[in-house]
């Protein structure tokens, strides 16, 4: 079952990752998979949600700003990310404090 990434209490940290894809998957479904793999391991990595149609919406949790500022520099994420033009049109990457949380 598809559910809502469960975070902690806030104050926490969203990486908001908005894109529009080039035609072609070129490599992007293996290193997608392969980066939430990394991510799920690094040191305050907290959940992830993901959604796509004509724009592409992901946010990731982080328990600290330091938290985003490691997975930004780690070198294998850092390699894919040399790759953006192969997979997106557009992207905007958002850092967010999340102050409040609600639902069900």
């Amino acid at each position: 079952m598809v559910s809502p990434a469960q975070t902690p209490q806030p104050p926490y940290f969203a990486v908001i990752f908005t894109s529009v894809r080039t035609d072609g998957d070129n490599g992007y479904g293996e290193t997608a998979k392969q980066m939430l793999e990394l991510a799920s391991k690094q040191p305050g990595f907290l959940g992830f949600e993901s959604a796509r149609q004509e724009i592409g919406i992901s946010v990731s949790y982080w328990a600290s700003q330091e938290a985003i500022t490691a997975w930004k520099e780690n070198v294998i994420h850092h390699q894919a990310q040399h790759r953006a033009k192969d997979w997106y049109r557009a992207f905007r990457v958002r850092v967010c404090r999340v102050e409040r949380e609600y639902g069900f």
